[in-house]
């Protein structure tokens, strides 16, 4: 969940330093970014995200979760979507050929909400405060990080168990 004090139609984002509207990110996520091969843009609204991640729910539970997954990624973050908007949800979708009445069926009554509040709570409760949040063995980091981090805390992980 991106924020959880949302409101439904999201919330206005104020651009950063060197951002333009739906531009490229400022950096240094821009380069982070142009490293890994993604295209990020910076969209105008911060959007309410229960409804995406009840989606979610509902195609894992029909095996399309990384499909689908990567859609919405991509309403979002290139195409600079609002992620809120029934319609936009709607078009991921079906592309992801998951059956779009059904799936309004469960947002419109709130099937798993419960669910996503749960996992919410869950992170919180680990000490997740930021959006990426990752747990790589004992480590705990948020924030969009270089590759090279990553890299870093797996192999000192992995070290840790040969060694144990």
């Amino acid at each position: 969940m991106l924020r959880p004090d949302i409101p439904k139609e999201g919330r206005p984002r104020r651009l950063k330093p060197g951002e333009e509207p739906n531009g490229p990110l400022g950096e240094p996520l821009k380069s982070s970014a142009e490293e890994a091969g993604l295209i990020m843009r910076r969209a105008l609204v911060t959007p309410y995200t229960m409804y995406a991640l009840e989606a979610t729910e509902f195609a894992k539970e029909q095996g399309k979760f990384d499909e689908f997954h990567l859609g919405m990624y991509k309403a979002l973050w290139e195409d600079s979507k609002d992620l809120g908007d029934f319609d936009v949800i709607r078009g991921v979708a079906e592309e992801c050929d998951l059956d779009w009445k059904d799936l309004h069926e469960c947002l419109e009554s709130r099937h798993y909400e419960e669910t996503v509040m749960g996992q919410f709570q869950e992170a919180v409760n680990y000490g997740i405060t930021g959006i990426p949040g990752f747990i790589i063995g004992n480590v705990l980091f948020t924030g969009a990080r270089p590759y090279g981090i990553f890299k870093a805390v797996t192999d000192k992980v992995i070290g840790q168990r040969n060694e144990g």
